[in-house]
């Protein structure tokens, strides 16, 4: 062990000598890509720092300034001296070490990551708590210097009011409060996330006895044989990573393994060592409900959805509610079906448990519809669902897509591709990073490596986006073949890819996914309406071994299943949601028992059992260190644009390019840079309602 270490030590004074911190300097690769390959643990220090020595000298020239304070001295902030990137470097590095920490991180970048925490977090309290800046953005934002664009107007807006927001019309000691209650919640929610990470990873389900795989198709068995030897053991290995519990609990008939496997994921970070969240999580609540308070809130709900479509606390409750209403008594019928079918395979004193319901609703939607994950399997290997997506897009938008690996990546899973646009200008670089690995977080996500925005010059800078998935693993008998689920969560990300791809505006602030947040999840789950339609999967969907394609047949099975527990499942999205604003509409302090109240909270919406020392909160990445904090409601609000939105393609034809480039030109290359009910109207022509969501839910008939 030590000569390992000696080596290690070895190798990094080897590497630092002589070494050039790439984030100092033109990266020189393609389109200015990240140059992963060059890049060192010890660069990220040395360029966070010097990015907030460069934030404090263009502070300083601005609030310096002898000139009246105006939009372009001011707000604009633009540098023809040192050039747009100089200033930029902050950002620059900040989006490289950001998506490494839930990517493809480690112990020395975690560590790393708890020692720059408070160092970030204190920079920034340091400009949005500069009296001398706020006061001339306030001069600018009280007498404008000239008529504004609505972007630049926007802009104006967003900066006066993060100023405000952040803590600078507060008395000297309450801004000091507020520093202490952001560092300290930047670093547990950082704390949340690492802890949930290990003990994630740290769960494995070992079986060396065949007999114990019974039910589990070969899919399954592949990747937990191939799971095993790459831990070194023999026999096969289930983890808590998605495309490895899912299958278990949907095909397995070993009722014990399932409860274990269901009680491992279920207690995450809830057990007696340092990984337990569950005071991490308190403070979290408590800590944000005392800034809001501090900044003049009753609760961080309120704080948060000030700057939200929903605009207050009672329209998302409304929402919650209505969905109750009308998805409950559905959503009861679906559990029943379930619990009948469980009695008449087990007998009548069978009572179905959390760990059961994989299983048995599997059971009812075979012998409703004749249809599983398994049998679709084989017509979704992920190259030609890379191609279908992609051939999508270019049916749609007219862009294309080429592998470049010339342009350097993280890990050796991830690829790297050039966008062209419809006519053949450069539109952006698209990551994608698609299988689990240790050092990969669980779920998936688009990020941005780099924003778009449009320079001094006129110039385009173009985005370098990048969606991270947890997708079934290839094996050495089988390509990666995807569940329709996965196809889905990649035309989900996918959505979230376009929507930065197609920026187009002039601040990178306002570009791209930075909109408000209720609003940023239509495009995404807009794409995955695609997923049920006739014509696109005729397009991609091809028998790995045989190239036939996907039966008419199994897409009519699929569409008639299409519905199948969705009722069930929306009330799952609202428990969630009612969770969420239980939580930070608290006006006092948190202090009681949180696996009690999480059940409390969101009883209104459930329909099952859930065991009494089970916890979601604890794992809920989304409202703790995700940014969803008193917004996890937005899925749902989103999902009524979506269903809306979706209804017109059906309506002109889903490929259907006029369609399309109006949903670009309206929302998509927009950005933040009007208010999103403004852009959704321009696309749709007036605001939309529930009725084609429940139309497609089956809720309602049309």
């Amino acid at each position: 062990m030590s000569n390992n270490k000696e080596e290690k030590a070895e190798k990094e004074i080897s590497q630092t000598k002589n070494h050039i911190n790439p984030f100092l300097h033109p990266y020189g690769t393609p389109h200015e890509t990240v140059p992963f390959d060059k890049i060192i643990l010890s660069d990220y220090e040395e360029a966070f720092l010097e990015g907030i020595r460069r934030d404090d000298e263009e502070i300083d020239k601005i609030v310096n300034d002898p000139a009246t304070p105006t939009f372009d001295n001011t707000i604009a902030r633009v540098d023809t001296e040192k050039g747009d990137d100089y200033y930029s470097l902050l950002d620059k590095v900040s989006n490289v070490f950001s998506c490494m920490m839930s990517a493809n991180t480690n112990d020395e970048m975690d560590a790393l990551a708890q020692k720059l925490s408070p160092v970030l977090t204190r920079h920034s309290n340091d400009v949005m708590l500069n009296k001398k800046l706020f006061e001339r953005v306030k001069y600018v934002h009280d007498h404008p210097d000239r008529k504004l664009t609505p972007e630049e107007q926007m802009l104006l807006n967003n900066e006066y009011d993060g100023f405000v927001r952040s803590g600078a019309l507060l008395s000297d000691d309450d801004k000091e409060k507020l520093r202490k209650l952001t560092e300290q919640t930047s670093m547990l929610a950082l704390q949340f996330s690492q802890n949930l990470l290990k003990d994630t990873k740290a769960f494995t389900l070992h079986i060396t006895d065949e007999q114990q795989l019974d039910g589990l198709p070969e899919t399954a068995r592949e990747q937990a044989r191939q799971t095993a030897k790459e831990h070194g053991k023999d026999g096969w290995m289930f983890t808590l990573d998605y495309p490895s519990y899912s299958p278990f609990m949907t095909y397995s008939t070993q009722r014990e393994l399932r409860k274990k496997m269901y009680m491992a994921r279920n207690t995450i970070c809830t057990h007696d060592n340092s990984e337990n969240n569950i005071d991490i999580c308190k403070q979290l609540i408590n800590l944000r409900r005392e800034l809001a308070q501090l900044l003049g809130y009753d609760t961080f709900a309120d704080y948060v959805i000030e700057h939200r479509m929903a605009s207050n606390v009672k329209n998302v409750y409304k929402l919650l509610n209505d969905l109750i209403t009308a998805y409950k008594p559905a959503a009861q019928k679906e559990v029943a079906e379930i619990e009948e079918t469980a009695r008449r395979i087990e007998g009548p004193d069978f009572k179905l448990e959390p760990w059961d319901f994989s299983f048995y609703s599997h059971k009812v939607q075979m012998e409703k519809y004749n249809l599983d994950a398994e049998m679709l399997r084989p017509y979704f290997d992920l190259d030609k669902v890379i191609d279908g997506v992609f051939s999508l897009a270019n049916r749609l938008y007219g862009i294309t897509f080429k592998e470049n690996k010339d342009i350097p990546v993280y890990h050796p899973d991830v690829k790297a591709y050039e966008v062209f646009d419809k006519d053949g200008s450069y539109l952006a670089v698209f990551y994608a990073d698609f299988h689990p690995r240790k050092s990969k977080q669980g779920g998936a996500w688009m990020t941005e490596f780099k924003g778009q925005w449009i320079d001094h010059k006129g110039r385009n800078s173009r985005p370098h986006v990048s969606v991270v998935m947890n997708l079934t693993k290839p094996t050495a008998e089988k390509p990666s073949l995807l569940t329709l689920g996965e196809v889905q969560t990649f035309l989900h990300e996918f959505g979230h890819s376009l929507h930065g791809m197609f920026a187009n505006t002039r601040f990178e602030s306002l570009s791209g996914t930075n909109v408000w947040w209720d609003f940023v999840e239509m495009p995404s789950q807009f794409m995955e309406n695609f997923s049920y339609e006739k014509e696109f999967l005729h397009t991609f969907a091809f028998h790995y071994k045989t190239g036939e394609p996907i039966p008419d047949d199994l897409i009519a099975r699929i569409r008639k299943s299409r519905n199948y527990l969705t009722a069930y499942n929306c009330l799952r999205q609202v428990s969630f949601g009612l969770l969420d604003m239980a939580y930070y509409t608290m006006k006092e302090p948190f202090t009681g028992n949180m696996l009690e109240f999480e059940k409390k909270a969101w009883a209104p919406a459930m329909v099952t059992e859930v065991p009494a020392d089970t916890c979601m909160t604890v794992q809920f990445s989304h409202i703790m260190a995700g940014g969803y904090a008193a917004g996890y409601y937005s899925y749902k609000w989103a999902e009524v644009l979506d269903a809306d939105a979706f209804s017109v393609f059906k309506k002109n034809g889903i490929f259907d390019r006029t369609t399309a480039q109006c949903f670009r030109d309206c929302i998509l290359s927009k950005g933040g840079t009007e208010h999103p009910m403004t852009l959704y109207k321009r696309f749709r022509g007036g605001e939309p309602t529930i009725d084609a969501l429940l139309e497609r839910d089956g809720i309602k008939k049309d």
